[in-house]
């Protein structure tokens, strides 16, 4: 008689039980369809917010790469958002905590685990929004130069004079100094020279000039400098400057072999010497290559 009671108890609270669970969603279906609505919204904000950061990325990022990851970073972020949103229209206090301190921890973990490559990540984000770094570009950094075919999330890629390409990480380029030869359109080439010792070196001064000049028109607040610079063992040596269009090494390369070449051919048709290195060798002390007389001998 007993156990019937206890049976009969038993399925009577759990008919309670369901009852009140039926009543609290009832009472809650307001709220969690509203939370729902809230989660779609955020969802599509996310998908039109995403389209409209596409298309201001592609007036300043040219790499397809960054813009996809920055556009996906931004889902994530608005939809993440959504989502913590819906779970207080619930009234899920708790849950919410969990989830914050679990994404809190979960983070930290990725964080330190993956530091090298999300260094190397936000410092692509950073370089792709740089002016002073952009795809087709020649650059210097450390011991390579190259113009950059590429920057994406983890490296810039650079191809070399020689048709090579170099990797370099990204964080590589943002910490180090890096030369961009794209970035002006004209540059200042130096050559350096040096004439005889018996040259006029007034008249070398005046037709070095002139010939650069002729050769590499200079335009306001520009003008091909002429300075001697050191007596050397066989020459009195100078250094030449002027300014011309150049983008990239090459550019520098052809300036300076067409002004050479210049200068070597004005300084023949002026009797301008410019000397071999040459030693001279003194012997202060003469050689007596006679033979010895025969007194001597004895």
């Amino acid at each position: 008689m007993s156990e019937k009671f206890d049976i009969q108890n038993s399925v009577e609270g759990i008919w309670e039980k369901l009852g009140e669970w039926l009543d609290s969603m009832i009472l809650g279906l307001p709220n969690f369809i509203l939370a729902v609505l809230v989660f779609i919204i955020f969802v599509l904000a996310a998908k039109y917010l995403g389209k409209l950061l596409d298309k201001l990325l592609r007036f300043r990022v040219k790499q397809a790469s960054i813009r996809e990851i920055t556009i996906k970073i931004l889902k994530v972020v608005v939809i993440a958002i959504g989502f913590f949103v819906a779970l207080g229209l619930l009234n899920l206090n708790t849950i919410l905590t969990s989830v914050l301190a679990g994404a809190g921890v979960v983070g930290l973990a990725v964080g330190l685990a993956l530091q090298g490559t999300l260094n190397n990540t936000f410092s692509g984000i950073l370089l792709s929004f740089l002016p002073e770094l952009q795809i087709g570009d020649w650059i210097e950094n450390s011991d390579y130069a190259g113009r950059v075919v590429e920057i994406n999330l983890r490296s810039i890629v650079i191809r070399e004079a020689d048709n090579n390409y170099v990797v370099i990480p990204n964080s590589q380029v943002i910490d180090a100094p890096f030369k961009n030869f794209s970035r002006t359109s004209r540059s200042r080439i130096m050559v350096n020279c040096g004439v005889a010792y018996n040259s006029n070196l007034e008249l070398v001064r005046e037709i070095t000039i002139q010939a650069l000049s002729e050769l590499f028109p200079q335009r306001a607040n520009e003008e091909v400098e002429f300075m001697y610079n050191e007596f050397g063992d066989s020459s009195i040596n100078f250094v030449v400057r002027f300014w011309t269009e150049a983008t990239n090494n090459r550019d520098i390369l052809f300036a300076r072999s067409s002004a050479i070449i210049a200068i070597k051919k004005v300084y023949d048709q002026h009797d301008v010497n410019i000397p071999f290195p040459i030693r001279t060798l003194e012997f202060n002390n003469k050689l007596n290559i006679q033979k010895p007389s025969s007194e001597e001998e004895a």
